[in-house]
Formats: structure tokens, sequence, C-alpha cells
């Protein structure tokens, strides 16, 4: 049965670019606030990027874990009110200077150390609540601590510079690091507990406010990641578990160069053999994360393009994917989630016709669609319901950047199109009423788009490293004005949550009958009148 997501409107909004006074978005007040927020503005999404704990290049699509969550999510005036670290020791530490800036050298020096005085003075490790989550997420969870205890005790080197014995898991070596450095992996094991504990309370908050959380995986993991460390046959590695072939993508609209992300490739024989029972395994956890998930690069599972590990993307090829039986497998795994299919980058039938199949929602990204071309797909004229439409990505300019870069021709279609002069502001907000007004099922807007931020608050430039995933929003910025637009729109083009046109139905209904109660009283009362006038008496 095709599962559609309902026509609503939500935000693109990282939980590490919410206002924090500790250097990043977390799961504290701000979050909720947002949550507030998006209920005023009408809006039934909030996206955010992934949540998984990163690794060198701050990159969420390159994280330790598919499965963990990132600790520095934790959100720190919560361990405040618990009494596991104390207002003074959090302030002292150096956070950075920039309120709308993410500075990760020390934000990795101070919080780690904020993070193991909660664990040292808790007592919640012998509590039923913290025996009940290492039980139900044992299938990761050891293989996860583990692998960062000895991260740490090897200096933060990557686990294929380890010591021999470890880095191919002889268990003689399993047992003897597990003993050495249980201390070390109980604590991984706590935030864990922590960054769930806080995320779940979040996520019901959301929930009940009838907003669903749309949240991004990537198709790939890191190699440098506890997955690839404890399951290296389900990968295409050597007899040195090192990378045969990377993942990557070749020339296309985000870069002319390709892309080379250096993850390595699934062994997917492999993987069928056990009915990609890792995947099952992964995709049951991600629909307890969120509502909706939004596979990153989607078009891999059809036919991904492998890169020779010494080479670059235009030495790739193309190989055909899992399909159809990865598709089936994911819907067996996640119940009443539900999918969104990352299909951008070099078309291919291939990948085409598994979405027809899969009935999963495509996207359409309007920065996409000024090339002067009416019959370009990306324009709004040219969609089919069942998509998602968004101004931009995490890895496109903002729209007020892109204005200054599309080039003149572009530019004239895309004024002609929504009828708006060169005002940069007046032709963001028009573009984002394009995405509103569009047949698309869902419209997602970056919050940068919204607040007009030019590229200076681009989170993110494929192919480079250093100074991606930085952009925090100021605390206050997101304003009232913003919300009443949005909701205007939202209400205009039929994307406010089915709960407000219910209500709208019921308040409508019951005006309806007590007018018509109303009339019937008067009509009554002017006949009772008629009858007494021609009454004659006795």
């Amino acid at each position: 049965m095709e599962k559609r997501l309902d026509r609503g409107a939500g935000i693109l909004m990282p939980i590490s670019s919410l206002p924090s006074p500790y250097g990043i978005g977390t799961f504290g007040k701000a979050a909720y606030e947002f949550a507030d927020l998006l209920e005023e503005a009408g809006q039934v999404y909030w996206q955010v990027l992934p949540i998984g704990p990163t690794s060198y290049g701050d990159s969420p699509y390159q994280s330790f874990s598919t499965f963990a969550g990132n600790p520095y999510f934790i959100d720190l005036d919560m361990l405040i009110e618990e009494g596991l670290v104390d207002k003074a020791e959090v302030k002292a530490l150096d956070w950075g200077e920039l309120e709308d800036d993410i500075d990760y050298s020390k934000l990795y020096e101070s919080r780690y150390k904020i993070l193991k005085k909660a664990f040292s003075r808790t007592k919640e490790c012998a509590g039923e609540a913290y025996k009940e989550f290492i039980l139900n997420n044992e299938d990761w969870l050891n293989d996860y601590a583990l692998f960062m205890a000895c991260k740490e005790h090897f200096g933060q080197k990557e686990w294929l510079k380890w010591e021999k014995d470890i880095r191919i898991r002889e268990p003689e070596a399993v047992k003897h690091y597990t003993d050495i450095l249980n201390g070390e992996i109980e604590f991984w094991k706590y935030i864990q507990f922590k960054f769930y504990a806080q995320w779940d309370k979040l996520k019901k908050y959301i929930n009940d406010k009838d907003i669903k959380i749309i949240g991004d995986i990537p198709i790939y993991v890191a190699l440098d990641s506890s997955d690839v460390w404890a399951n290296p046959k389900q990968y295409q590695l050597d007899e040195n578990l090192k990378p045969v072939d990377v993942a990557g993508c070749p020339p296309d609209a985000f870069s002319d160069y390709g892309q080379k992300w250096g993850n390595p490739l699934y062994d997917w024989e492999v993987m069928e053999k056990d009915d990609f029972s890792w995947w099952r395994r992964r995709m049951a956890a991600a629909s307890k994360l969120y509502d909706i998930i939004r596979i990153d690069h989607f078009i891999g599972i059809a036919k991904y393009y492998a890169i020779p590990s010494e080479g670059v993307p235009v030495d790739g090829e193309y190989r055909l994917g899992p399909d159809i039986k990865l598709t089936k497998a994911i819907d067996e795994a996640i119940g009443d989630a539900m999918i969104i299919a990352e299909d951008l980058g070099v078309a291919m039938p291939e990948a085409k016709k598994l979405l027809e199949v899969s009935s999963y929602p495509g996207m359409k990204v309007l920065e996409f669609a000024f090339d002067g071309n009416c019959a370009n797909e990306y324009l709004p004229h040219n969609y089919m319901p069942n998509c998602v439409v968004y101004s931009g990505t995490h890895d496109n300019e903002t729209l007020i950047g892109y204005f200054g870069t599309i080039d003149k021709k572009g530019f004239k279609f895309l004024m002609d199109y929504v009828d708006c002069n060169d005002d940069k502001d007046k032709l963001a907000d028009s573009i984002i009423r394009l995405a509103y007004r569009s047949v698309a099922d869902t419209a997602i807007i970056q919050m940068q788009d919204i607040l007009h931020k030019d590229n200076k608050s681009r989170m993110n430039l494929p192919s480079t490293i250093g100074c991606n995933w930085r952009w925090r929003m100021k605390s206050g910025e997101f304003e009232s004005r913003h919300i009443e637009k949005l909701y205007k729109m939202a209400d205009i083009y039929y994307r406010l949550p089915k709960k407000v046109y219910k209500k709208r139905e019921i308040e409508a209904k019951k005006k309806a009958e007590e007018e018509k109660a109303k009339k019937e009283a008067q009509k009554a009362a002017e006949n009772k009148k008629k009858l007494s006038s021609v009454v004659k008496p006795m």
C-alpha cells in the first residue's frame, strides 16, 4: 500500500544550528522553543541533519556510528538541573566567541570534560532505566563503546592504525581491551543513554504538537566507524581491511569536479545473503528516532558510483545496486515511518524506475529550476504531487547567495517566472511561495532562506573541508514577522496541520447549525404571532 506524506510545510533546521550558550545547538530549551515556533507558524515538519557523532571534518554525514547519537547535542543545562555538573564549571570553559558560529576545536576540548564529570557523579548506571537501555541496544552499543574507548586509547587514530590484534578483532584482543578499558567503555555507553533520554523526551514534545520529524541518514557509513570495524565482511575491503573502491559521484549540479566521499562501499552480495540484516537493524533504529527518514543519495541503491581508492571521481564507474530487494527490506523494517528519497544528481533510468516501484517521494530543488528551460523538471508546473520541494538543501547556496551566482538568462527567467523585480529579499520570499503553492505534498524551506541569509551562512560546500557545518541561528532571529508570513502562506495553500482544518470544519458546522436553529426559532415566533393575530376572542 502506498504511503503518502501529508500536504504540509516544514523547516530544515539542524540541531547544531539552534541557539545555545555552549557552542552548539542541543536538545535543550532552544529546541523546545523552536518546536513552539514551528507550531505557531503552522508547520507540519521539522527536518534535521544526521544526529550521529561526527568525526574528522565535523560532517554529520561522516559519523563514528550509524546507530549512536552525537554527544554534543546533550544539553548541559539539563545536566545542571540534575545536579550532575555545576553551572560555574560549565561557564568556566571556552565555548567559542561567536553566537552564530560553531568552533568545533573548542567544542571538542570543552564538551567531553563536562560529560566525564557528569558520568563520574551519576548514579543512573545502577538504575533499571539504564540497564534496560543497555539491553535494548546491545546489538550495536557494545561495539560502539569499545570502538570509542580504543580510539581514545590509541590517541584518536583511525582503527586501521591500531594494533593488529584489535584491528582485526581477535577474540582475545577484544576481551583484553574490554577489560582494561572498562571504565571508558562504560562512559561511552552512559553518554548514549543520556543522548537518547533527552532526544526521546524532545521528540515526544514535538510529536504532541502534531509536528513530524524528518531525519536524514547518509546512504554510506564512514570508514573510521564502529560499523565497518565490527562488520568488515559487509564492505568491499581488501585483505588488509582497506577499501578497494570508495563512494562518490561524477561531476554534477553540486560539483564540476565530482565528489569523492571516501566511504567504503557495501558488498551487496554478502548483504543480500543475510537478507540485509544490518540494513534492517539500521532502518528500524532510524524509525524510532524519526517519523520520516530521508535517505541521502538514494540513487546509489539502484546504481552506485565506485571510485578507485587512489583515484579521482572521473576514474569511477557505475555498478548496479540491490535495487528493489533492499527497498522491500527497508519497508519491512520501518513500521509506520516513511521514506523520502534524495534522488538528486545524475539522472538515470534505474533510479527513476526504483522510485516509481517503491512509491517513495523524490525531491525537487528550486535552485535547480531556473536555467531558462520551461521543461526543467524542477520547475513547479512540472511536478507530480508525490514529491518534496526544497528551496535548497544543506549542500546548496542560500537563496540570497544563489541570486548572485545565477547567469543573466537564468536570472531573467526567474524574475519572469515569479513576476518579481530584482529585489533579492522579495525574490527569496517569492521562491518560498512557489514551493508552498506547488502541488508537491511537502514543502521544506531552509531556515537561512526564511531569514534571508547570504552564503556566509551556507551549511556545506561539497568537496571542501574546514569551513562547513558551522552556521547557527542567533537567539530571537526567527521573529513574529517570519512566523506570521509562514502561517499565512500555509493557510492560503492548504498546508496547515490537519487539526486546524478539522477544527474549522467543526466550528463551521456548529455555526451553520446555530444559524439554522436561530432561523427556525425566528420563523416559529413569526408564525405564532400571525396565528395569535387571526384568532378571535370568545
